[in-house]
């Protein structure tokens, strides 16, 4: 299966499985009191897809459907070997909510993906426990060093994110994991939060761009004759908001759905169809 029929699988099973869940919890911000912020979610997702060798970023432009010009300019960013805070892509995501200002602290973000690239520049220019931290580089440098090495994890999860002492935003996407085997080169891409209507496609794009970024940049032994292979998407929680989910796939108009926020507003426990991250029964949606 090709990522686009992948993508289609997955947006199929997303309309006939997905629960209405309430969680506490979105940004970092406090949405306990906010029923339109009760989302679908399909948990435990995988996506499955077949690279078929390709390393024509056109192909997967077509094939994933990302947000473009401005995906590829932050991808850009993402390696560019700084550590940007705020990346000025910021400016044109075209899903920014009032630019993002809600998540900035004296104009920077809780984190950025070009400083978990680059993160010996960044902030304090952190070390680890025993031995230097290392970066996009680094990476890059192991799988030059072992082409088949089962080392080769990139985090984008850092130990300052555990237990998010701080109550900010933290990293949707976990880490990278590429393994080379025979003449093809997998991705595994974990990542334990994903809005289906915002993020989706794009995360898939950067991911698939991160893996071709990084046969580009090996260009020695088995190298040489290297493909992409197969791209594994592990997804906890592949979700999208009510309001998102009627646009992408029909159903309440705005006026039921203000009725039934209403009703949930003032709900202990599921109600009409809602479940609370800690509750039973899931309902199924039609």
């Amino acid at each position: 299966m090709d990522l686009k029929h992948a993508i289609d699988h997955t947006l199929i099973l997303f309309k006939n499985k997905a629960n209405l869940i309430r969680r506490e919890t979105w940004q970092g911000l406090d949405v306990r009191h906010k029923p339109d912020m009760a989302t679908h979610e399909l948990v435990g997702h995988s996506v499955v897809a077949d690279l078929l060798g390709r390393r024509v970023l056109t192909y997967f432009q077509d094939q994933i459907g990302p947000d473009l010009p401005w995906a590829d300019d932050h991808f850009a960013e993402r390696i560019s070997g700084q550590p940007l805070n705020p990346p000025p892509s910021e400016e044109w995501w075209p899903h920014a909510p009032q630019g993002n200002a809600t998540f900035k602290d004296k104009g920077i973000f809780s984190h950025t993906y070009p400083e978990r690239f680059w993160p010996k520049e960044a902030g304090d220019k952190p070390r680890g426990i025993r031995y230097p931290i290392g970066d996009y580089a680094d990476f890059v440098n192991l799988l030059a060093r072992e082409p088949y090495t089962r080392q080769a994890y990139f985090p984008i999860w850092h130990p300052e994110d555990t237990g998010n002492v701080q109550g900010v935003r933290t990293p949707c996407t976990l880490g990278y994991h590429l393994l080379l085997t025979g003449s093809e080169c997998d991705i595994t891409y974990y990542i334990r939060s994903c809005d289906l209507l915002r993020h989706f496609r794009n995360d898939i794009y950067f991911a698939v761009r991160f893996l071709v970024e990084t046969m580009n940049r090996l260009r020695n032994g088995p190298w040489s004759t290297a493909k992409p292979g197969t791209f594994r998407m592990h997804i906890s929680s592949l979700h999208c908001f009510r309001n998102d989910y009627y646009q992408l796939f029909g159903g309440q108009n705005g006026r039921q759905i203000a009725a039934t926020e209403g009703r949930v507003r003032h709900a202990r426990g599921p109600v009409e169809g809602i479940q609370t991250a800690a509750g039973s029964g899931r309902r199924r949606l039609p």
